[in-house]
Order: structure tokens, then sequence, then C-alpha cells
């Protein structure tokens, strides 16, 4: 599985969403938008809008979170393939 993370390092939903990754020991490769301005317009391209965090698994975009509600526990099982608990 590739993932890619857009994330910045002042992003709250971006350091949670690295966290689930991490504790699920799912590899990814983080792209910082405000290192890379390409980076940043291709989720504004993508998206319509600049929205971070945003996963791309195996090529699909994926946002995985609800502004002010936090990640999607149960999408990101879904859609990495980790069984709940």
């Amino acid at each position: 599985m590739n993932v890619l993370v857009y994330a910045a390092s002042w992003c709250p939903d971006c350091r949670a969403a690295k966290q689930f990754l991490d504790s699920h020991g799912i590899s990814y490769t983080e792209i910082d938008v405000d290192a890379d301005p390409a980076a940043s317009a291709e989720v504004v391209r993508r998206v319509g809008k600049r929205a971070i965090p945003q996963l791309v698994i195996d090529g699909e975009w994926f946002q995985p979170y609800v502004p002010g509600r936090g990640l999607l526990y149960d999408e990101l099982h879904k859609r990495l393939g980790i069984p709940r608990d």
C-alpha cells in the first residue's frame, strides 16, 4: 500500500492522522504543504481548498477528518484495511 500524507507541522488534525498511521504500523510519505508550494497547489486542485490533512491511498484521495469534529476513525480503519479491536 502506498500512502501519502499532505500535512503541515502546525496542524493538529495532521498530527492526529500521522499518530493513527504510526500506531497501526502504516508507513507513509509526508508531504509538507508549507515547505512545498506545488504540494499546496495540488491539494487545492484535487479538493478545491487548502484542507489538510489529506491522505492519498494507492492514488485515491481521502480527507480523513471533519473540520471541528476530528478524525474519521471508522473510515480510516476501512480504507486502510485495519481490523477494529
